[in-house]
């Protein structure tokens, strides 16, 4: 999976978007931390990430908005998310006024992002 970060290096500067109560984002965080990464830790339901974020992120993913929504969470079925008439920008704004509908975690490096689901995942960042 690669080495340690050389945290002096700019492109290792690594933000997790992250929910505490999350054992899936919390197995990431320690993923991260037990590589030698000291990430910024940023709790997104209490700091939600704005749109510009969200399509920030979604280039570094490589994805469309939908591949970063939690579609079994209640909220995505209450706002009738699942229609495919919605726009890209209107899934981004759904997202950036409900973050729980963020899937987590999500990992940015750099120009890259991975979504930790499996943690695992997170290691394309370390190559």
């Amino acid at each position: 999976m690669g080495g340690k970060f050389d945290e002096r290096s700019p492109d290792t500067a690594i933000t997790i978007w992250h929910n505490p109560r999350c054992t899936t984002s919390k197995k990431t965080l320690e993923l991260l931390e037990g590589r030698g990464a000291s990430p910024v830790v940023r709790n997104y339901l209490t700091d939600p990430p704005s749109e510009a974020e969200i399509a920030d992120v979604l280039g570094k993913l490589g994805a469309g908005p939908r591949a970063l929504l939690r579609k079994k969470e209640k909220l995505y079925a209450e706002l009738d998310l699942g229609r495919e008439d919605l726009s890209r920008d209107e899934l981004i704004r759904a997202m950036a006024d409900n973050p729980r509908l963020i899937e987590r975690p999500v990992v940015i490096r750099g120009d890259r992002a991975a979504l930790g689901r499996p943690p695992e995942s997170v290691a394309v960042l370390f190559e």
